[in-house]
């Protein structure tokens, strides 16, 4: 049986009956911006590297996980969050497929001696600011705040770990798209994709998914927008389907 800790719970992957994930609504529970960056990155289907760098409770790796069997690897800074993450592939028997270090993403690129063919990361959103205005929760400040890594950390340690021609997809705010695309460049990162998610048809983009390519031609594509919500709250379709499959609800079966 499961070992679970403090309020942590067992929940389904949303309508994957076959997955299970453990949460913890003090320490990590995934969001809608885990399930968006694992729908929008591009797979290998059956070999290959994958890395997912900031994998909190190793969330996108078990996504995944459903769509490719090349070999995975999480980093996570956070003790808690990185001995959820290791219990969490147990607990699905991915033991095979994905392992988890406990690491800091600023320090990563000694860990491993190959390089990874795609590279995802859910990084620190927020820049530092007074201490009043940021999550008082210690593990939720140092998953939303930049406090041990930076938007260049993340972006150098991406370049330095993908092959050239390599993929990195990542989810961020679109209000720091500017940065984002600026210090790719300086490493080597061109941004080949963007998906603007908006939360209702004429509100404005609150997420924003990218793919780069490690020495990649300055190409882009722009990806139709994704709707999040209905003007009544419900899911769009479009949504419902991302997050349930053809279930169409998570009471599907």
């Amino acid at each position: 049986m499961t070992e679970l800790k403090g309020d942590e719970r067992i929940d389904y992957l949303l309508a994957d009956r076959k997955r299970r994930i453990i949460q913890s609504p003090t320490v990590f529970s995934f969001s809608v911006d885990a399930v968006l960056l694992s729908e929008f990155t591009y797979l290998p289907i059956k070999r290959g590297r994958v890395l997912d760098l900031c994998t909190g409770n190793g969330v996108i790796p078990l996504f995944l996980s459903k769509r490719s069997q090349a070999k995975m690897v999480g980093v996570e800074l956070q003790e808690r969050l990185y001995d959820m993450a290791v219990r969490n592939v147990e607990l699905n028997g991915l033991e095979e497929q994905i392992e988890m270090v406990h690491g800091d993403l600023r320090e990563v690129a000694s860990y491993f001696k190959q390089k990874f063919d795609v590279i995802t990361c859910n990084p620190p959103y927020f820049k530092t600011t007074a201490p009043d205005k940021m999550n008082q929760n210690e593990h939720l400040k140092i998953a939303r705040h930049e406090i041990y890594c930076d938007l260049n950390d993340v972006l150098k340690a991406c370049s330095q770990l993908v092959k050239s021609g390599g993929k990195v997809s990542m989810v961020h705010r679109p209000s720091r798209l500017t940065e984002i695309v600026t210090v790719a460049k300086e490493h080597r990162l061109e941004v080949k994709r963007l998906q603007f998610v908006y939360p209702k048809l004429h509100k404005d983009a609150n997420i924003i998914l990218i793919e780069f390519a490690k020495d990649g031609n300055p190409e882009l594509k722009v990806e139709p927008p994704i709707f999040i919500h209905e003007d009544n709250g419900n899911y769009t379709p479009e949504m419902t389907k991302i997050l349930y499959g053809e279930e169409g609800s998570p009471e599907h079966g």
